[in-house]
């Protein structure tokens, strides 16, 4: 089995509320979310989560309240700020602006998991960076509107929060498809998409798709979330579904005005046994150009990325990155090789393999259910819990990793052992 892959399913666009909806139904911890919007000690605002119905279709609702001295406002589907777009009755000119500069600063004074922090700075600066480009101005310069950063804050701190608490590590994105017509904002009407969105979709890749339904779809704060986290173009070939979670948007259409969010499980084609493998020698990478170039080959379907430490002429230090892939990635991978790293050379040649028979299955144990990887061989069996189940128990409990993995992997053998026992009888 593979990696455990997020996917963000964009059929009727994307904003940071619906984001925030559909990974709390996948089931992103709320109280780590809520704890983290408390460490921000942002004033004006407060939360609502409940259950939302669009076109029949139950979802969850992520709702920010504005408030000010002249009472609270509902804020209607999270357009990031006043300098861009959206539905302006609520933003007010005689507040303050803050600089990306003052938000990163919040960020970093506030207690945030380095994680949530980390995930949450890279949104911001992608936001700035377009919405710079569109104002030709550096992503320093750009202001946020105070309600409307405080919109973009709850919004792109709520889903770091909820991306880090679901162990997300890979995603996918889905063509996010946009609507069509005008929005009117403090500069007066602009086309959809708007300019933040379309730059943010020039600037990351992002595929958009236009139809017929009038009015916005994509959000510059959804657009925004959605090239932070994609680290791969598609879904692999064949997955199991893990969870599916529905974020409501708020404007009503013709289809659901849903985000939805899965997490899947890749699983290898049966009978794959010829691979190919890929390596190069680099002595002239830096350790985050190496890191990037293996998110990418991983995104791009390759089976597995390494590296080794080697020794080349002249005793200079150096890595061997090694690549193991499909025949169908081959060449996409070399093409990426010479991208993303130093090399002026590629070896490549046809691997064999054996790989084991092997199924995932939830087991209930006594630290909880557990997701467990069972491999076969000759009537023997194996059990593996994984890993992300472990480290949330391990986060819940308290507990060591040593601890939670050996008792579930005892409890696991134990299950499977009388299963087969009781099958034997009959």
């Amino acid at each position: 089995m593979g990696q455990k892959i997020l996917y963000l399913e964009c059929n009727s666009g994307i904003s940071g509320d619906m984001t925030v909806g559909a990974l709390l139904d996948l089931g992103a911890d709320r109280s780590f979310l809520e704890e983290s919007l408390k460490a921000l000690r942002l004033d004006g605002f407060r939360t609502e989560i409940h259950r939302a119905a669009k076109c029949g279709l139950d979802a969850c609702k992520f709702d920010v309240i504005l408030t000010d001295g002249e009472g609270e406002t509902h804020h209607h589907e999270h357009h990031s700020h006043g300098h861009t777009h959206g539905e302006e009755g609520h933003r007010h000119p005689g507040h303050v602006h803050r600089t990306l500069q003052d938000i990163l600063e919040m960020l970093h004074e506030a207690d945030l998991d380095e994680r949530v922090r980390t995930l949450a700075e890279k949104i911001f600066y992608i936001l700035a960076k377009a919405e710079g480009k569109v104002h030709g101005k550096a992503p320093e310069q750009v202001h946020f509107h105070e309600v409307g950063a405080v919109d973009s804050i709850v919004d792109i701190v709520g889903a770091a929060a909820c991306l880090v608490s679901l162990g997300v590590t890979e995603a996918a994105v889905s063509t996010l498809r946009e609507g069509c017509g005008t929005v009117l904002c403090q500069h007066g009407e602009m086309p959809v998409p708007v300019p933040a969105v379309a730059e943010l979709a020039a600037q990351h890749g992002l595929p958009l798709e236009l139809t017929e339904t009038k009015g916005e779809m994509i959000t510059p704060t959804g657009a925004a979330i959605a090239a932070a986290v994609r680290t791969r173009e598609a879904l692999p070939k064949q997955f199991r579904i893990l969870g599916c979670g529905y974020g409501a948007g708020c404007k009503d259409f013709a289809h659901a005005n849903v985000l939805r969010a899965m997490l899947v499980e890749e699983e290898e084609e049966a009978g794959e046994t010829s691979l190919w493998m890929l390596e190069t020698n680099v002595d002239d990478c830096s350790g985050e150009q190496l890191g990037l170039l293996e998110e990418r080959l991983l995104g791009l379907g390759a089976r597995d990325v390494w590296f080794c430490p080697i020794y080349m002429k002249k005793c200079r230090p150096a890595y061997m990155l090694q690549v193991l892939c499909t025949a169908d990635v081959l060449e996409k991978a070399q093409d990426l090789l010479f991208e993303e790293s130093t090399t002026i050379g590629v070896r490549f040649y046809p691997v064999e393999r054996r790989v084991l028979e092997r199924r995932i299955e939830r087991i209930e144990t006594s630290v909880g259910e557990l997701r467990f990887k069972i491999c076969a061989r000759s009537g023997e069996t194996a059990v593996y819990p994984e890993y992300e189940d472990i480290r949330e128990i391990c986060r819940k409990t308290g507990k060591s990793y040593r601890e939670i993995y050996e008792t579930a992997k005892r409890d696991a053998g134990q299950k499977l052992a009388a299963g087969r026992k009781k099958e034997s009888r009959s």
